[in-house]
């Protein structure tokens, strides 16, 4: 039976980072980032007090694309949807299932944040990062890992908010969920990274063994294909089979742009390289245009969506399009990806191969990587996009006691290298096994001492609203 437990008080922190090479993707490129940390105090019916947390990087032009912003107020949108957040959270009054709470909150969520001009996808930011604080409180309170509370549906997830489910279709994906020992990287090969030679696709020093390979493409089918030549001519050096996807962070203008490109592929000997071993192209349009563009004779490759998974029906929505799939986020919320992975799981055994794929945005070491890890073990995904160790030295500017003890309470997922504490890969996979610990996938909590609060940012009135 789930437990029911209310909010005391909701911290918000944040760390800045600097990255040890610059990120390009789509149409920004990141050289640093805060990282934003979640502090929670629940009481739980029976079982009393707990603290949980959660933490995400605050990644400028991602939620948010629209040209007229910089980085900065992109940045500051997330700000103020944690902060909205947290005051509705808190408004909650008696005793909810963890689900329960966020089922009563994400309406009105939203409804604040278009008050701002801060569109859903980056008003789903505040909810999903205390969600996660909360599991990890309510986890703790009772003694259990993610892995087991989750499959005895401890926060009560339900269909509510999705209308295309039932309880049950909910509850039956949950009670067969089986933790998965090790879940592959997929190494991220961004537009300024370098491709030929030392430092490339093929140099190990720099994949990490990774079988499978995330590249970024620019909009452009003609460079696109010129440079997917390129980096397939590197991971033929590999001496190991190995899968490929593609991300165009919403750079493809159009259907007919995005024809050119999956012509090309079909049609290209040069690009077999990357045809051949293609398992999906990830969120090639603008999400305004994705929802308006059925993919037609274009589904014969298989699609996700990634950022236009706005909400609880964006899955169905895209599914109508001709996608076969979607991305798993715990930036994006941990409740909608069990969702979308029911689904999935459903239409697949209706006979409709369809896919929950891992994402992230980043996750640098330490919470955000296991949580998101563990999210994804749970789910089915077999193999997931990991930047953080890549485009971040080990754990950063994170104090260094603070890195050893999560060295010491996870020794399976990271290691000692020299003075830094750096993500452990085993034959290009990360291991599980330690995220078992009671409580949301870690065994300890960052230094809330070490950091500062969460910069107050000016809510900012959308023009629609001012008149």
């Amino acid at each position: 039976m789930p437990y029911r437990l209310t909010v005391r008080d909701i911290s918000l922190f944040e760390r800045s980072v600097t990255f040890a090479r610059p990120f390009r993707f789509g149409a920004v490129v990141v050289n640093a980032t805060p990282q934003m940390f979640v502090r929670v105090e629940i009481d739980v019916e029976g079982k009393g007090r707990a603290v949980g947390a959660s933490a995400e990087f605050l990644v400028p032009k991602w939620f948010d694309k629209r040209p007229h912003l910089s980085p900065e107020e992109t940045v500051t949108e997330l700000r103020r949807s944690l902060l909205i957040a947290r005051d509705l959270y808190l408004a909650q009054s008696g005793f909810e299932t963890a689900f329960g709470l966020h089922a009563a909150c994400i309406a009105a969520q939203v409804a604040a944040c278009a008050k701002e001009d801060i569109p859903p996808l980056a008003a789903a930011y505040g909810p999903a990062e205390i969600d996660k604080a909360i599991l990890d409180a309510l986890l703790r309170a009772v003694g259990a890992n993610f892995f087991d509370g989750m499959a005895a549906n401890i926060a009560g997830v339900d269909a509510r908010l999705s209308r295309d489910l039932g309880n049950d279709d909910v509850a039956q994906f949950l009670s067969g969920r089986k933790r998965l020992d090790r879940v592959a990287i997929r190494h991220t090969v961004g537009m300024d990274d370098i491709v030929e030679g030392e430092g490339g696709v093929a140099d190990i020093s720099e994949n990490a063994g990774a079988r499978y390979f995330k590249l970024k493409l620019n909009g452009d089918p003609d460079a696109d294909a010129e440079r997917l030549i390129r980096i397939g001519r590197e991971l033929l050096k590999l001496g190991y089979d190995y899968g490929v996807t593609l991300d165009a962070n919403e750079q493809y203008s159009d259907l007919a742009a995005l024809g050119l490109l999956v012509d090309r592929l079909d049609r290209g000997s040069a690009l077999k390289p990357i045809a051949s071993k293609l398992l999906y192209i990830e969120q090639p349009m603008p999400r305004d245009i994705t929802r308006a563009s059925p993919l037609g004779a274009l589904a014969r490759r298989d699609f996700i969506i990634d950022e236009a998974d706005d909400s609880y029906d964006a899955f169905p929505a895209a599914r109508a399009l001709g996608y076969r799939g979607i991305s798993s986020k715990s930036c994006k919320g941990i409740y909608k990806s069990v969702i979308n992975a029911t689904r999935a799981a459903k239409w697949s055994a209706a006979g409709q191969r369809c896919l929950i794929a891992g994402e992230d945005l980043t996750c640098q070491a330490g919470l955000a990587v296991q949580q998101d890890l563990a999210l994804g073990a749970l789910i089915g995904v077999t193999h997931a996009e990991r930047n953080g160790h890549h485009y971040v030295d080990g754990f950063g500017d994170t104090p260094a006691a603070e890195a050893d003890a999560f060295l010491t309470a996870h020794p399976d997922l990271y290691a000692k290298d020299g003075h830094k504490v750096r993500l452990a890969i085993h034959d290009g996979d990360l291991l599980t096994g330690s995220l078992t610990t009671p409580g949301f996938a870690s065994a300890v909590h960052p230094d809330w001492s070490a950091m500062p609060p969460l910069t107050q940012p000016t809510a900012r009135i959308s023009l629609e609203n001012a008149v």
